[in-house]
């Protein structure tokens, strides 16, 4: 994968018909973002592409960030939305321990349920955290890429989840978090940015975008 992966930030069209059934169907999303890669990437087509997104929206608009090794927005549907593309290399460059940054990422806390002895060898369900949980588990897995979190503001967003009648009836729990940080360890934060963080990633979750903190 390229250390310099790209990322694009999609201003999307609310009255795309292909828009509104993306934002319905978690599923149809994740094939849609998959457009822009390139193809014939064998049976991890995601991982293989580096490819992470999210989706921002406010009350007025919504905006999709897509992050790849390369990004080709004009395989989108015709009138999806308008893409700026620019490259991290940038970003990358800036890295060094001490910086302070603002953060956001959408995750998907979780935790495997522990199982009692008479179910030794069995594998506990995977659950989805929130509250005090979910802020710890992000404080933890923060530090482990190189983040020193000083203010963490969470935002409970809509569930992501397939509306396809055959599909797994999985659910995913998202949170969004936005805050500000300082970087400890630049290594282990460009490795995170790269691969992202915690479960759900074909469903929008995972992507850490930082920018410089401002000044006081």
């Amino acid at each position: 994968m390229n250390d310099h992966p790209v990322i694009a930030r999609i201003r999307l069209n609310p009255h795309s018909r292909d828009v509104q059934r993306d934002l319905r169907d978690a599923t149809e999303m994740h094939r849609t973002v998959m457009r822009m890669a390139p193809d014939d990437l064998g049976n991890s087509p995601r991982h293989q592409a580096g490819l992470l997104y999210r989706l921002d929206e406010t009350d007025t608009s919504s905006a999709l960030l897509v992050q790849a090794a390369s990004l080709n927005p004009s395989r989108l549907p015709t009138g999806y939305g308008h893409a700026e593309v620019k490259s991290l290399a940038p970003m990358f460059t800036a890295l060094r321990k001490g910086l302070g940054v603002r953060y956001r990422i959408v995750l998907n806390p979780t935790k495997r349920e522990r199982l009692s002895l008479e179910e030794k060898g069995k594998r506990g369900r995977i659950v989805a955290l929130s509250g005090a949980d979910a802020d710890q588990w992000w404080l933890r897995r923060a530090a482990e890429a190189g983040l020193d979190i000083h203010v963490l503001t969470p935002t409970s967003i809509e569930p992501s989840r397939p509306r396809n009648r055959e599909a797994h009836p999985m659910r995913h729990s998202l949170l969004r978090y936005d805050g500000t940080a300082t970087v400890t360890d630049p290594d282990a934060l460009r490795d995170a940015i790269l691969h992202g963080i915690g479960r759900g990633k074909p469903y929008g979750a995972g992507l850490l975008t930082l920018a410089p903190a401002r000044s006081k």
